[in-house]
Parts: C-alpha cells; structure tokens; sequence
C-alpha cells in the first residue's frame, strides 16, 4: 500500500473538484489551463501560486501573483517558501478558499470536527459570535468599531484613512499612526482566534487597507 498524500480541501471557489491530492512534487494552482489545479476566477493569476513536496513537507510560494496568496489571512511574500501544517487556510487571491490537510489526517475525520468558519454580531448589544461561539468578555470599543466598519463594507476594502475617521472619530484622528492601526487589527484577530484560531477573518490587503471574510449578516 503507496503512503497517502495530503490533499487540499475546496470550499469556496470554481474548480472542477472540491478535493485533490498533492501527490506530485509539484503542483501548480492557477487560472491557466496548463495549471494542475485549475480555479476559473478572474481575479486569479494564470500561473498563481505552486505547492511543492518534499517526503513529507508542502510548501506552498505564490508566484508573483497580482491579487496575492494568503495562509490563514497573511499574505506571503511573493517568491517566499512557507511550509504548511495540518488545517491551514489558504486564500488564492480572493477568488478560492481551500484548506489543507496533512497526509496523517483524514478529510472525513477533518471535516467531521472542524466548525463552520463563519462571525456575525449584534450591533445594538455589542455581541460577537465567532464559529457559533460568543466572544467573552466583549470586544474593546475601538475593536467593536473596527469590525463593525469592516461588516459594514461586505467583503469590501477599507481603507487606512477610513479606519482612523471611524474608529478614533475625527476629532481623535489626529496622529493616529499606522502602527496604531495595524496594533487594533492585531489585537482583533487575537481576540477572534479564541474562538477559531485555524480561519483568517481580518484580511490585510498591502497598500490599501483591510477587510473581513466569513461575515454573515
């Protein structure tokens, strides 16, 4: 019997297959038909990032992508080797979400046990619910705020200007810095990853600001 091969999990995204196996040593993702696992959006590179194996070790490296690679809500540097572990998120571009799963796990087993990423929140009474499970103690204000702008923009971009102006009101704005606002955004995710610490919620888009994935109205 061959020894198994991890595999990549689909779950959002206009493939052909919702799982693959990466069982070359290499495997090339993308919106080229040359690709090995081929993603039909438009915002995805045509050759757009490349999983290589190594024994037991995957890497995943985008390849200089326009819209970027993501693991669990950080985008890579283009070119950069990152080694993945069991149950990272990975976002190609904005147009696929997959996860991987070790070749010592199981996808059945896998999906059995992991909880559907998803955060929704009630403005009125301050309340976060991050994978089913209420964040306790509440969210800061300026936390409460930030996502709550975030929500408001439905998978949308907001910008760093836009950021300060809401969450610090205008007559605060005044030298807030950008390491301010990336120290809120840090904090956020922190707080988030109590209740799911394996799904990137608060996206940084490099140069133009942030924005949320898994939000439900």
């Amino acid at each position: 019997m061959s020894d198994p091969f991890a595999i990549l999990l689909v779950q959002e995204g206009n493939t052909t297959r919702r799982n693959w196996e990466l069982d070359a040593p290499v495997t090339l993702i993308g919106r080229g038909a040359d690709c090995d696992i081929a993603v039909d959006e438009r915002q995805i590179s045509r050759h757009h990032a490349k999983i290589t194996r190594q024994g037991e070790v995957y890497c995943l490296e985008d390849l200089g992508s326009k819209n970027g690679t993501f693991v669990n809500g950080q985008q890579l540097s283009p070119h950069t080797s990152h080694t993945l572990k069991d149950g990272d998120q990975i976002g190609i571009a904005l147009g696929c979400r997959m996860v991987f799963v070790d070749a010592d796990a199981t996808a059945p087993l896998f999906i059995s046990q992991t909880k559907q990423p998803e955060i929704k929140m009630a403005s009125a009474t301050k309340q976060v619910w991050v994978a089913g499970t209420e964040l306790n103690p509440p969210l800061s204000l300026a936390q409460f705020r930030l996502l709550e702008l975030l929500f408001a923009h439905k998978g949308g971009v907001v910008s760093r200007d836009t950021i300060v102006t809401t969450v610090w009101l205008e007559e605060e704005a005044d030298g807030v810095s950008e390491q301010a606002i990336d120290a809120l955004a840090r904090r956020l995710r922190e707080r988030i990853a109590e209740a799911d610490p394996d799904t990137g919620y608060v996206i940084t888009v490099r140069g133009h600001g942030f924005r949320l994935e898994h939000f439900v109205e």
